[in-house]
């Protein structure tokens, strides 16, 4: 075999892989899911800032999470209704012990939250921050 037909072999393989593990790089999903309790903002925070500088705004379909970076898109579903939202996260909280998630209240009457005000809940991450 002929040397540059060798080295042009090679080189051809190695982009190959390499296109390849880029490219795997740029489809990786999360994995994230967590199952709690979930709620919604009480009417009295519309307009106040959240943590990450936006104003709650009842209306959005957002959420706050303890630890999930902001912009995170997350699908919560309230495991008694089976309903389900996706939901960007813009705050931290919720800050009651055993709750997972406090959704605006626009997402929390998607999946029938507002009349039990608390209910069961399964999130899991669909999109990271950034992506």
């Amino acid at each position: 075999m002929h040397p540059s037909s060798t080295l042009a072999k090679a080189s051809l393989f190695i982009s190959s892989l390499l296109a390849l593990a880029l490219g795997a790089c740029g489809t990786s999903k999360s994995t994230f899911t967590q199952t709690g309790q979930g709620s919604y903002y009480a009417d009295k925070f519309r307009g106040r800032p959240t943590a990450s500088g936006t104003p709650y705004r009842p209306s959005k379909l957002t959420a706050a999470h303890n630890t999930l970076p902001f912009g995170t898109k997350i699908r919560v579903t309230n495991t008694r209704t089976g309903r389900s939202v996706k939901v960007t996260v813009n705050d931290r909280g919720p800050h009651v012990k055993g709750r997972i998630v406090d959704l605006s209240k626009r997402a929390a009457r998607k999946i029938g939250l507002v009349e039990a005000g608390v209910a069961p809940v399964q999130l899991k991450v669909v999109r990271a921050a950034g992506r």
